[in-house]
């Protein structure tokens, strides 16, 4: 039973249906069989066989002989089997054909949709944190000359697990490059922020401290910004963030970021400030 599941498969890899394997093998085992014998003999419903047998006789897999009472014989396996084999062909090679032809009709439409652009393909649209969070590290991960950083709550990512930004800042660095990064003075007050900058400082980042930030924001080889930008209906803690691949747009930002960079003061002049207020309270 399990060699003719074997060979039922076999033959339906050649082209047959499962009742037509079956009716052929039924068939290879006598001279002739009756439909109803071979209904039985195959396992084949008997109101499916006359169809089975009418298919395997125009694949000219069986023989019929006619009579009071029709009967049916397989043609010998070596010849059925060059016969599917055959058929197989042909079909393979229509399908070629229509492939082909298919191919060259579609080809017009692909090449006309190549050219086809979104007005806004520069610009992606993140609302998810988590997502924003991985945008913002493979950024900089991709910086080759320049990261600027506007950092202000609520952060990109966790400031204690940033390594990727330690390690795109150290490479930025040590390639001649320039990573600077502006801070609100809020951040010198949190001691898990204050390790932060620490950190990035010895990577190579040059910071300060501004008096306001008015958003996040982070540009990269002044070809590519990230911001986020806080949703004015829903409130506090709702927000989008845009990527925008525009040389123009950032180029424009570095100029803001410059201006805002020559008006802030080093860390540890805050610092000692704040320090000095501390010991006032």
């Amino acid at each position: 039973m399990q060699t003719d599941d074997r060979r039922a498969a076999e033959l339906e890899e050649l082209g047959l249906t499962n009742y037509e394997a079956r009716v052929y093998l039924a068939l290879i085992r006598r001279d002739v069989y009756t439909a109803a014998e071979v209904a039985r003999e195959a396992r084949v419903p008997r109101q499916r066989v006359y169809d089975v047998l009418d298919g395997l006789t125009r694949r000219q897999l069986a023989v019929l002989h006619p009579g009071r009472v029709a009967g049916y014989s397989a043609v010998a396996p070596e010849i059925a089997m060059d016969r599917l084999v055959e058929q197989q062909r042909r079909s393979l090679s229509r399908l070629e054909r229509l492939s082909g032809d298919l191919a060259r009709e579609l080809l017009p439409t692909w090449n006309s949709g190549r050219t086809h652009t979104d007005p806004l393909d520069y610009v992606e649209v993140l609302r998810d944190r988590e997502t924003i969070n991985e945008r913002f590290a493979k950024l900089q991960q991709e910086a080759e000359r320049e990261i600027l950083t506007f950092t202000r709550p609520p952060y990109f990512g966790d400031p204690d697990e940033n390594e990727a930004g330690v390690d795109a800042t150290a490479r930025v660095a040590a390639g001649g490059g320039t990573v600077r990064s502006l801070y609100t003075p809020e951040a010198l007050e949190d001691a898990g922020m204050r390790e932060h900058i620490r950190r990035f400082q010895q990577a190579g980042e040059d910071a300060r401290v501004a008096g306001e930030l008015p958003l996040k924001l982070v540009i990269v080889d002044g070809s590519l910004v990230l911001c986020d930008m806080p949703d004015p209906v829903a409130g506090t803690g709702a927000t989008t963030s845009l990527v925008i691949r525009h040389p123009s747009l950032a180029e424009t930002l570095r100029l803001a970021f410059q201006s805002v960079w020559d008006s802030a003061r080093p860390i540890p002049e805050v610092e000692a400030e704040q320090a000095l207020a501390a010991e006032a309270d």
